[in-house]
């Protein structure tokens, strides 16, 4: 397929700041990409595009996040670091789940430049906890110590390797895709999970036996876009393993995005104003500080 029949699909930069003690890039802010992800999305025939953060102290031009989205045809947003607390007004219980807040304001950022051109988006773990804060929802900051009877949802040693079972949820869009898999294995790595969902926002899976959310999608209305996310990495699925088969999830987005290609939209479901306010007047002026 030629190449500019293909979708072109965003995809949020994960952020190494800068370092001293780095032997390479010495003292320099990084913007990468996890290859697993990007493949999965190419898989499709998708091209994709790292959205770089187009503020910091080395910034230059006038190249914006709103340009991005104008351009691009869906977003996803990517895995990483915790969110930090003080998004959905908590202050942090440990030190090491401050989060980053730099990424936070950029991921913020990015999910409302793509939500108000009404592009899809699409989020996978931290991916789904950004949305659900962006959009007025909270966390957990750890669920080992704050969710009773929590499921252990990370293995440091196991990582991509370690699972739990999911039961999705009857009558959702999920359910749809999946209509003869009332429960599923998916891979699990992350501490932090939903506390509250966000409003318009549906669960679409639960962890089994403990409830965590591992699914999610703001509810179908006039003038709404296309936003879903999922806990686990549908990306780390392998062909012939016991887990989900990622394939119906990918195409569903890129479905939404070679509609929404065809049917551009004004006026879509906002965030919270706090927020999209913090992410309007912070930004550059955190990202400025890189710290």
């Amino acid at each position: 397929m030629p190449a500019a029949r293909r979708l072109k699909i965003g995809l949020s930069a994960c952020f190494q700041h800068a370092d001293p003690t780095r032997p390479l890039f010495t003292n320099k802010t990084l913007q990468y990409v996890e290859q697993s992800i990007a493949h999965w999305i190419m898989s499709a025939g998708a091209m994709v595009v790292m959205v770089p953060c187009p503020t910091g102290e080395t910034a230059r031009g006038d190249v914006t996040l709103a340009h991005y989205a104008d351009w691009l045809d869906g977003v996803v947003m990517h895995g990483g670091a915790d969110v930090w607390p003080g998004n959905y007004g908590e202050e942090p219980l440990r030190e090491e789940w401050i989060g980053d807040r730099v990424r936070d304001l950029y991921d913020l950022a990015v999910v409302k430049a793509f939500a108000e051109v009404g592009k899809p988006i699409f989020g996978v773990c931290r991916g789904l906890q950004l949305i659900n804060v962006a959009f007025g929802g909270a966390l957990y900051q750890d669920l080992q110590t704050q969710h009773p009877g929590a499921l252990q949802h990370r293995n440091a040693s196991t990582y991509d390797q370690h699972f739990h079972d999911i039961e999705i949820v009857k009558g959702t869009h999920l359910s749809e895709l999946y209509p003869d898999k009332p429960r599923a294995r998916v891979n699990s790595i992350h501490h932090q999970g939903i506390k509250r969902v966000a409003p318009d926002f549906v669960v679409e899976a639960l962890s089994e036996p403990d409830g965590v959310p591992e699914a999610i999608r703001l509810q179908s209305a006039p003038g709404r876009g296309y936003i879903a996310a999922t806990q686990w990495h549908p990306e780390f699925h392998k062909a012939g393993s016991n887990t989900l088969d990622d394939t119906a999830i990918l195409e569903d987005f890129l479905a939404a995005c070679e509609k929404a290609k065809g049917n551009p939209r004004s006026t879509v479901h906002h965030m919270t104003s706090p927020l999209r306010e913090r992410a309007s007047r912070l930004l550059r002026r955190a990202l400025a500080r890189q710290r």
